[in-house]
C-alpha cells in the first residue's frame, strides 16, 4: 500500500462533445454503468492503492459533483488527519475563479499542496476510466529513478469513436523512457496514449507549477511533460487493461453498452480491486406481470412491466406496461410511459416520456433527452 503519497484529481474538464449530457454537470459527475458516477473510478484507484489525503479540483457545474461525494464516507475517507478535500474555485488576485488548465488550477489550490506532508503526488484526470490501483507504477517510478512517470495505455484511433478529446501521443524508447509528444495528431506512429495519471515529487510539482505560470503555460502535457522531455527523466508506466475516455456522446455511450457484457463487468468493478461509490438504500429491481428483460443492467428501485434489452437502467426508473426499451441508457428518477418505444437513447434525470412515444436514434448517434424534460 501506498503510505507517502497525495492524491490530486482534476476534475475541471470541460468537454463540450458531451453536449446536453454536461449542461448541468462536469464530466466527472456523469452517471455510468446503472449506479455509479465518472469520479468513482479515479478516486477508487487512489483509494484502492492505499492514498488516504486526496484533494478534488472542480470549477463549473459541481453541484452534483459535491452532492456525490459529500464527506467522503463512501470511499472511507471521512478522517481527522487527512481525507477528502472538495477544491472549488474562488477569485483571487492571481486567479479568477477560472481555468484554463490543470497548470491553473494547481496554482489556484497551491497552498492545499504545500500543506500536504506526503513526499509524492499522484496526479488524475477525471474523464478516464480503468480500474488499477497505483502499487506497481510507484514501484516502477522508484526503481527508475523517474521524476515523472506518466500512465499510458495502446491506444488504436478508431478506438476514439465520436471525438479525439486531448488526444497526447507518446513516443517510448526501449527502456520506457518518454521521448516525444504528439497533440491530437491527425496520423501518430505511435499507439502510447497519455491516460492522464501522473506520479511526480511534491517539491518538483511546486516547482513546475511556479515554472510554468512565469512563462503563461497552461497545460500539465504541454508546459511539463513536453517541455521537459531532455530536462527531466519522464517515464513511461504501460496499462494493458480496459480504458475507456469520456469525450463524447459515442464514447459515453460505447462504454455503457460495454458494461453489458458480464465479463468485462468483473474485470472493471470487482476483479481485483472493488470501484467503490455512494450508497442509495432503495429496494431491489422489481419485475410485474408481463415484464421481459434481456441483457440489461437494472439498478435498485427500478420498477418494469414492459420490455427492456440491451440497456442500462439507473435506479427508481418506471417503465411502464407496452412500453419497449431497447440499447438505451436511463438515469435515474425516470418515467416510461404505456406503449413508447425507445431505441438507442440517452435518457438523461427524471425526464417524463408519455404514453405512445416513439423515439430513435442510431447506435453511431444517439439520440438525447435532456435532464427534467417531458416527451
Amino acid at each position: 500500500m501506498i503510505r507517502d503519497a497525495f492524491g490530486l484529481i482534476f476534475a475541471a474538464d470541460e468537454i463540450l462533445e458531451l453536449r446536453e449530457l454536461v449542461d448541468v454537470r462536469s464530466v466527472s459527475a456523469l452517471p455510468v454503468g446503472g449506479r455509479y458516477r465518472v469520479i468513482d473510478f479515479p478516486l477508487s484507484n487512489m483509494v484502492n492503492s492505499g492514498i488516504r489525503n486526496v484533494g478534488v479540483i472542480a470549477s463549473h457545474n459541481y453541484s452534483s459533483l459535491m452532492d456525490h461525494l459529500g464527506s467522503g464516507k463512501s470511499w472511507d475517507l471521512a478522517r481527522k488527519d487527512d481525507g477528502l478535500f472538495l477544491l472549488t474555485p474562488f477569485a483571487q488576485k492571481e486567479n479568477t475563479g477560472t481555468y484554463n488548465g490543470m497548470i491553473d488550477a494547481f496554482k489556484a489550490n497551491i497552498d492545499y499542496i504545500r500543506r500536504c506532508s506526503q513526499e509524492y503526488c499522484i496526479i488524475s484526470g477525471s474523464y478516464t476510466i480503468y480500474n488499477t490501483p497505483y502499487n506497481e507504477m510507484m514501484k516502477f517510478h522508484v526503481e527508475k529513478g523517474a521524476d515523472i512517470t506518466v500512465l499510458t495505455n495502446n491506444m488504436d484511433y478508431e478506438k476514439y469513436k465520436g471525438g479525439r478529446y486531448s488526444d497526447v501521443r507518446l513516443s517510448i524508447d526501449g527502456d520506457e523512457r518518454v521521448t516525444g509528444i504528439e497533440f491530437d495528431p491527425s496520423l501518430s506512429l505511435s499507439p502510447w496514449t497519455d491516460m492522464n495519471t501522473y506520479i511526480i515529487r511534491k517539491d518538483l510539482l511546486l516547482y513546475l507549477i511556479e515554472d510554468n505560470v512565469a512563462k503563461g503555460e497552461h497545460r500539465f502535457a504541454s508546459g511539463v511533460l513536453r517541455d521537459n522531455l531532455k530536462r527531466l527523466k519522464i517515464m513511461a508506466y504501460k496499462y494493458d487493461g480496459y480504458v475507456a475516455r469520456m469525450h463524447s456522446v459515442q464514447a459515453y455511450y460505447d462504454f455503457n453498452m460495454d458494461l453489458l457484457d458480464p465479463q468485462l463487468q468483473v474485470k472493471l468493478l470487482r476483479e481485483h480491486s472493488r470501484i467503490l461509490t455512494k450508497i442509495y438504500d432503495a429496494v431491489p429491481a422489481k419485475y410485474n406481470t408481463g415484464a421481459s428483460v434481456k441483457n440489461s443492467l437494472l439498478s435498485a428501485g427500478v420498477v418494469i412491466e414492459g420490455e427492456v434489452e440491451n440497456s442500462v437502467v439507473f435506479r427508481d426508473v418506471f417503465i411502464s406496461k407496452g412500453a419497449k426499451v431497447k440499447n438505451c441508457i436511463i438515469m435515474p428518477g425516470t418515467h416510461v410511459g404505456p406503449d413508447a418505444e425507445l431505441t438507442n437513447v440517452i435518457i438523461d434525470k427524471n425526464v417524463n416520456i408519455r404514453r405512445k412515444t416513439k423515439l430513435m436514434g442510431a447506435q453511431e448517434l444517439p439520440f438525447i433527452i435532456r435532464k427534467g424534460a417531458s416527451v
